[in-house]
C-alpha cells in the first residue's frame, strides 16, 4: 500500500471518528453528563487538526495524537458512564492498529513508535478506568437498556475496525511476500529470471512430457565492450538484449545465467530452438545499440540442446554450454546445435 492509499484510508477513518464524536456529544447531553459534553469539544479538535496532519503527510504526528487522546477519551467516558457501555472496548482495536502503524512506518521509512510500550500504557489506562468504574461505580447512572444498546454499538464499531485493519494487514503481508519472491527470482539489473529460479524450472521441465530445449547464449567480446565503452554501456547492452529476448520468447523463460550469459528454456524441438535463436541472433546483430552517442556493435553466440529423457539437468545444460563454446571457438556470432555443425 503506497502513501496515497494510506492517506485516503486515514482521511476516511478520521471523518467517521469525527462524526462519532459529534454523535456521542449529543448522547452525553441527553444523559446530563455535562463534563463529557465539554470534553467532546477538544476531542473533535484533535480530529479536525488531523486533516491537516494527514494531508501534509505528518501521519506520525496524527497517529500519536490520536493514540493519546483516544486513550484519554476511553478512560474519561468509562469513569463517567461505567464500563457497561463498552467504551473501554476501543482498547481492543487500538492495540493491533498500533502494530499495523509501526509496520507501515517501517515500510515507508518514517519514524516508528514503540508498539509494545504504547500498548502497555493503553492496557494500563484500560485497567485503571474499568477498575475505578467497577469498584466506585460510574459518575452518571445510565438506564440499562441504553447501556445495552451502546455496548452493542461500541462492540460493533470495534469489531468493524479490527476486521478492516486485519484485512489490510493480511493484504499487505501478501503483497510483501510477492515482492520478496519476485526479488528472490529475478536479476536486479536485467529484470530476467535468475539462475536460482531457472534451476528449479529446469528440474520441473525434466519431469514434463513433450519436446523442450535450452539455449545458452553469450555476448561476444563483452569484456571489450566494457573496456572500450565503459561499464555503464555494458549494463545498457545487457538490459537491451534482455528486453529483446523477452519480446521474442513469449512462450519461454529467459534468465540471466551469469555475467553476459543467458539461458532460455522453452517447449519445442531442438530445431525449433535453433530457428528461434537464429532469429534472436540476427535481431541483436542488426539492432542499434547506441549509448551516449556511440554506436556499439553487438553479437551473440548460442548453443542449443534438446532434452533427452533420463538426462540430468547438469548434463542438459552442459551440452548447451559445450555447443556454445564450440561456436565461440569457431568464429562467434552463430547458433550451434551439434558441435560438428553450425547454423
Amino acid at each position: 500500500m503506497d502513501i496515497k492509499s494510506i492517506k485516503k484510508l486515514t482521511l476516511t477513518i478520521n471523518t467517521v471518528i469525527l462524526l462519532l464524536v459529534f454523535g456521542l456529544a449529543g448522547f452525553f447531553h441527553l444523559c446530563g453528563a455535562r463534563y463529557l459534553v465539554l470534553f467532546s469539544f477538544p476531542t473533535a479538535l484533535v480530529y479536525i487538526f488531523g486533516y491537516y496532519f494527514i494531508t501534509h503527510e505528518r501521519l506520525d504526528v496524527y497517529v500519536r495524537s490520536v493514540y493519546i487522546w483516544l486513550t484519554l477519551y476511553m478512560s474519561v467516558t468509562t469513569i463517567g458512564l461505567g464500563y457497561k457501555l463498552g467504551f473501554h472496548l476501543y482498547c481492543l482495536s487500538m492495540i493491533p492498529i498500533i502494530f499495523y502503524t509501526e509496520y507501515m512506518a517501517e515500510k515507508l521509512g518514517r519514524r516508528k513508535i514503540n508498539a509494545v510500550v504504547v500498548s502497555f500504557l493503553i492496557v494500563l489506562a484500560y485497567l485503571l478506568s474499568t477498575g475505578y468504574a467497577a469498584f466506585s461505580g460510574p459518575v452518571y447512572e445510565i438506564d440499562n437498556s441504553i447501556a445495552g444498546i451502546f455496548w452493542i454499538t461500541n462492540s460493533a464499531i470495534v469489531l468493524f475496525f479490527l476486521i478492516i485493519y486485519s484485512g489490510i494487514m493480511l493484504k499487505m503481508v501478501g503483497e510483501s511476500e510477492k515482492r520478496l519472491i519476485i526479488l528472490a527470482h529475478t536479476d536486479r539489473l536485467t529484470g530476467l529470471f535468475n539462475r536460482h529460479y531457472m534451476m528449479s524450472e529446469l528440474t520441473e521441465a525434466t519431469k514434463a512430457d513433450g519436446d523442450r530445449f535450452v539455449a545458452m547464449a553469450d555476448i561476444d567480446f563483452f569484456k571489450r565492450i566494457n573496456d572500450q565503452y565503459g561499464h555503464n554501456a555494458g549494463d545498457f547492452v545487457l538490459r537491451t538484449i534482455s528486453e529483446l529476448m523477452q519480446q521474442m520468447c513469449p512462450d519461454g523463460k529467459v534468465s540471466r545465467w551469469g555475467g553476459e550469459e543467458f539461458l532460455i528454456l522453452s517447449s519445442g524441438s531442438a530445431k525449433e530452438g535453433v530457428k528461434l535463436m537464429e532469429k534472436i541472433r540476427t535481431t541483436i546483430e542488426s539492432h542499434d545499440f547506441t549509448f551516449e552517442g556511440k554506436k556499439i556493435p553487438v553479437t551473440i553466440t548460442a548453443g542449443v540442446s534438446d532434452y533427452v529423457k533420463g538426462t540430468s539437468v547438469d548434463e542438459w545444460i552442459n551440452e548447451a554450454d559445450e555447443n556454445l563454446y564450440f561456436g565461440k571457438r569457431n568464429g562467434r556470432n552463430r547458433v550451434v546445435l551439434k558441435r560438428d555443425t553450425s547454423v
